[in-house]
């Protein structure tokens, strides 16, 4: 008899987005959510509005899922289309927060290395998200796409939290994040390992991610790409 191949339950995967809510908060609690409580909350339009963007995507991967468990596909495409918008909007408030945040920095050390994760993440976004849109009527595909954009907001999340745990520890805590994140993807790897539809998601962002995070590790100069950061952080956006 043929081993039965382990499967991701797609239509659970909105208890999982729970956790990912639960860490985000965690994660991001002494930098931003503890300051709405202590009136020490300074940050700008552009931030509040990118943290709204995400905690209303990560609201959607929850509630989706969802919906398909309880049959409720009417009000399912009805959140998807949506997203046609949301996602576009999140984005722009990703653009928006960069472009702020590199005004705050001296041009001298406006580098790409300094922005090589929100860059990777924006990119990311787009590109699954248009997967998903382009497949949704692939289940398989679909929703292995959706997954990736919460799994891109596990890791500023995580590596807040790990920031906390390993105070005075900068590369401890990196380096755990790392291994955390890539753990997550090898595992999904593993488990999909004898299904063919829609399996080549999860590896491809898994070397994207390794790529990065040994550019980072081992020092790898990025400056050729300064010009386009030190472009983009004088334009009139913000």
């Amino acid at each position: 008899m043929r081993p039965i191949a382990a499967k991701i339950r797609f239509d659970r995967s909105g208890y999982y987005f729970i956790a990912l809510m639960a860490l985000a908060i965690a994660g991001f609690w002494p930098s931003y959510f503890s300051r709405f409580f202590n009136g020490t909350n300074d940050y700008n339009f552009y931030f509040h509005f990118h943290a709204v963007m995400m905690v209303l995507w990560v609201v959607a991967l929850i509630i989706q899922p969802l919906l398909i468990r309880k049959k409720k596909l009417a009000v399912h495409r009805l959140i998807g289309k949506f997203t046609y918008l949301l996602m576009p909007v999140m984005l722009i408030s990703v653009l928006l927060i960069m472009n702020s945040g590199l005004k705050k920095v001296p041009e001298e050390e406006r580098s790409f290395s300094a922005v090589i994760f929100p860059v990777r993440d924006f990119f990311l976004l787009a590109i699954a998200f248009s997967i998903g849109v382009w497949h949704r009527r692939n289940v398989q595909i679909h929703a292995r796409a959706m997954i990736i954009t919460g799994i891109v907001f596990i890791e500023p999340a995580l590596f807040r939290l790990l920031g906390q745990i390993f105070r005075g520890m900068a590369p401890a805590g990196f380096l755990v994040g790392v291994f955390l994140i890539l753990s997550l993807l090898i595992t999904l790897i593993i488990m999909e390992r004898r299904l063919k539809s829609g399996r080549w998601l999860f590896p491809a962002f898994l070397i994207i991610d390794v790529i990065v995070y040994l550019l980072l590790i081992f020092g790898v100069s990025l400056s050729f790409l300064d010009p386009i950061v030190k472009w983009f952080a004088k334009l009139p956006l913000t």
